[in-house]
């Protein structure tokens, strides 16, 4: 099966952001907790996940969320083998909201080393994406995490990131490499300028019929990914918000020509699942808008 030619030129071309609704084990309670859901309000993991189910059903469903302000949603392995309205999440995005579905697909961080956090070993990923074809899935995402201007680390990270993504690519899908580097480094400049160096080489070497999307950290200094969103072997440049406040990150965002938004919790800040529904999806729309607009400068 090949790439969705609409979807793709959708990812290519289109006006809007992405929304990052890919929150998984790890951070669901936390997530559930800024929703207004307690730990106390549930007890096991599969009451977890349906809460937090109903939470992105929700946000989906909204009037607010579609393909005119939304060009893609990042989902969660478990959000991907749920149904919405009887549908399967990842063809109720697109045949109801036309919004293109992608998914998650690492299995989290490794330990420490060099100053980078690579990716743990995921001996399922070909059979993942074999699922997530057969789910209307479109591309991937999978993060490292960057925290020092390390030169060998870094390398690491893009190799590793690039190497998943070619056999992500084997499979008729499009991956989105992430390699966040945290806020809070004391080395992020230097970092970025490291990381910009070895995504460039990576590129140079991929072919511009096979394209990749790329998940950045908001760089300190703005227009600083100028080349590779100019980049023919790159389809899109997307930012994280990363710890940043949504209003923080808009106005960065706004600054990075050309880069557009991928959110998550910037995306549900202010949501609760107390609120009714036209409060919610007041607050939703809001908070969509905000992000389009910093995400079409």
């Amino acid at each position: 099966m090949a790439v969705n030619t609409e979807q793709l030129e959708r990812m290519r071309s289109g006006k809007g952001f992405i929304a990052a609704l890919d929150q998984s084990g790890g951070s669901t309670p936390k997530a559930l907790s800024l929703y207004g859901v307690d730990e106390s309000e549930y007890s096991g993991e599969a009451q977890m996940f349906d809460l937090i189910h109903a939470m992105r059903t929700r946000m989906i469903k909204s009037r607010a969320f579609n393909g005119d302000r939304v060009l893609a949603a990042i989902l969660f392995e478990g959000t991907m083998d749920r149904d919405i309205d009887g549908i399967g999440s990842a063809e109720f995005l697109w045949a109801k909201k036309r919004v293109v579905p992608l998914l998650k697909v690492d299995n989290g961080l490794a330990e420490e080393q060099n100053g980078v956090q690579t990716m743990k070993p995921m001996p399922e990923l070909d059979a993942l994406l074999r699922r997530g074809v057969a789910k209307g899935i479109f591309g991937t995402k999978m993060r490292s995490v960057i925290k020092l201007a390390n030169a060998e680390g870094i390398r690491g990270v893009v190799a590793q990131q690039f190497a998943v993504g070619r056999q992500i690519l084997s499979h008729d899908l499009v991956p989105i490499i992430e390699p966040e580097v945290d806020i809070k480094s004391p080395q992020k400049a230097e970092a970025e300028a490291l990381l910009r160096s070895e995504l460039l080489a990576e590129l140079d070497r991929q072919p511009t019929a096979q394209p990749v999307m790329l998940k950045l950290t908001l760089p300190s200094t703005a227009n600083f990914y100028a080349d590779l969103i100019k980049h023919p072997s790159v389809l899109r440049v997307v930012a994280l918000s990363g710890g940043y406040s949504r209003d923080d990150a808009n106005k960065k965002l706004s600054e990075n020509h050309g880069m557009i938004a991928s959110f998550s919790r910037a995306l549900t800040e202010g949501l609760s699942a107390k609120q009714s529904d036209a409060d919610f999806d007041a607050m939703l729309d809001a908070t969509i808008a905000g992000i389009y607009a910093a995400s079409i400068t």
